[in-house]
């Protein structure tokens, strides 16, 4: 049984001294790449920040709390907030039932954020060994859970600041841009062939539409048994 948290009190998270939203801001607003701050409704805020259990002086704490998610590089990225109409998905609300059963469990690993093909990024709580605090990327194009050896914050300023084309080298097709403008934050594009097959490897051939993300991170979790990826 996964161990019960005490849960802090929403006043008790946010941290009004010194909170971590203006260094994120500060680095938002000096990003290479793209970073578009979804609306946050303030009620929303607080019950995620609630239900994450994290304090506003974090970068983490500050997202859920000061935004409805942030879109990098025309949404290619969507990092989790408090969620809003253009990304409806909470950072809690999202792992429910993946990470954890209920609100105040200590999860393996926390859902941080995903992109329009279907990768996933995560923060390993303790299920991905002992690198506890470091992010992981559920790969589309190989089904594996890789290690980047970046924290939460070094993650966010990854996504503002890093050669996205280079990470995604191979992952990107000719008008990407328009049709990925037009996916909502609660879907994903599926590829067929599969990425990962030997067939897929050529991402303009590949036949490509539109499903909600959640149906692709089952996909994707069933693969990899079915594949033994399962260690």
């Amino acid at each position: 049984m996964k161990a019960q948290l005490k849960m802090r009190s929403v006043d008790e998270l946010i941290n009004k001294s010194d909170p971590g939203w203006s260094l994120v801001k500060d680095w938002i607003d000096s990003a290479k790449n793209k970073v578009e701050i979804l609306p946050v409704d303030t009620v929303k805020a607080k019950e995620a920040l609630y239900q994450t259990q994290v304090t506003t002086r974090s970068p983490m704490g500050a997202v859920i709390y000061m935004t409805g998610g942030l879109l990098v590089d025309g949404g290619w990225i969507r990092i989790l907030g408090s969620g809003c109409s253009k990304l409806n998905r909470t950072l809690p609300g999202w792992n429910k039932g993946k990470s954890f059963k209920e609100f105040g469990e200590a999860p393996s690993f926390l859902l941080i954020a995903d992109d329009a093909i279907g990768g996933f990024f995560l923060l390993n709580g303790g299920g991905f060994g002992k690198d506890v605090g470091k992010i992981y990327y559920l790969s589309p194009d190989n089904l594996e859970y890789e290690p980047l050896d970046i924290t939460y914050s070094e993650f966010l300023q990854f996504c503002f600041n890093n050669d996205l084309e280079k990470f995604y080298d191979g992952l990107r097709w000719t008008n990407w841009r328009s049709e990925v403008s037009k996916l909502q934050g609660d879907q994903v594009f599926n590829f067929y062939p599969f990425l990962w097959t030997k067939e897929g490897k050529d991402i303009n051939k590949n036949h490509r539409k539109a499903v909600p993300v959640e149906e692709q991170y089952s996909l994707n979790l069933d693969l990899r048994k079915q594949l033994g990826l399962n260690k």
